[in-house]
């Protein structure tokens, strides 16, 4: 039988202790880092709050972002979790402001849009300023009413232009539509009152609508 010698297992003890310690680190690291961030989620009703550079953020219910307390001297970095946001972000060229949205990368300097992360794709509509859009190895520039939509099944981003203005809905209270598709406007309602409207025939989903809804009950 091989004979271990008690220089050689105070050795594998010195190794054993090391790779327990190693793991025990990065969770306390991970778990202060942590305490520095804020998660901001809003439930069943829009919340808007302001963060610690002073932009202002506007979350559609069931939305959820997370930043830090305090933004570093380089940049202004935050994660959106889930959800629709309207971003207001304030005017500061040393600091670019970052939003990570699993691989996508939304960067500004000072401007206003909205992204929506919901059912495994991604909107950005910009409002003002110009907003950089980048995921993989790809990057556009959106400006002042146009807008990327980006699927799982994405291979190549395609800026579009933002047609109508149902995507306010929960800030303005109102669901405005102006010469907008049928199918566009059923989107949107589902989507507000958790509903299943169902256009059966095919026909009339691009017929186009110009109406406005105020706060109304769905029926």
């Amino acid at each position: 039988e091989p004979i271990v010698r008690p220089l050689q297992r105070f050795k594998w003890l010195k190794i054993a202790a090391i790779l327990l310690i190693i793991p025990a680190a990065w969770s306390l690291y991970f778990f202060l880092n942590q305490l520095n961030y804020t998660t901001l989620s809003a439930n069943n009703q829009v919340r808007t709050e302001t963060l610690p550079d002073g932009s202002e953020v506007t979350l559609n219910s069931n939305s959820v972002i997370s930043y830090p307390n305090k933004f570093d001297s380089k940049q202004r970095k935050i994660q959106l979790k889930k959800g629709d946001v309207f971003f207001n972000i304030t005017h500061d060229k040393t600091k670019p402001f970052i939003i990570e949205v699993d691989k996508i990368t939304v960067q500004v300097i000072g401007t206003s849009f909205n992204i929506k992360h919901l059912n495994n794709q991604t909107e950005v509509i910009v409002e003002t300023g110009i907003v950089r859009v980048s995921v993989d190895n790809q990057s556009v520039e959106l400006h002042p009413s146009e807008k990327v939509l980006i699927k799982n099944d994405t291979e190549k981003l395609v800026v579009e232009e933002s047609t109508d203005q149902l995507y306010k809905y929960y800030r303005t209270k109102m669901f405005v539509a102006n010469s907008t598709p049928l199918w566009r406007v059923v989107e949107i309602l589902n989507e507000a009152y958790e509903a299943n409207i169902v256009i059966e025939d095919s026909r009339l989903r691009n017929l186009t609508l110009t109406t406005t809804f105020k706060e109304e009950p769905l029926d």
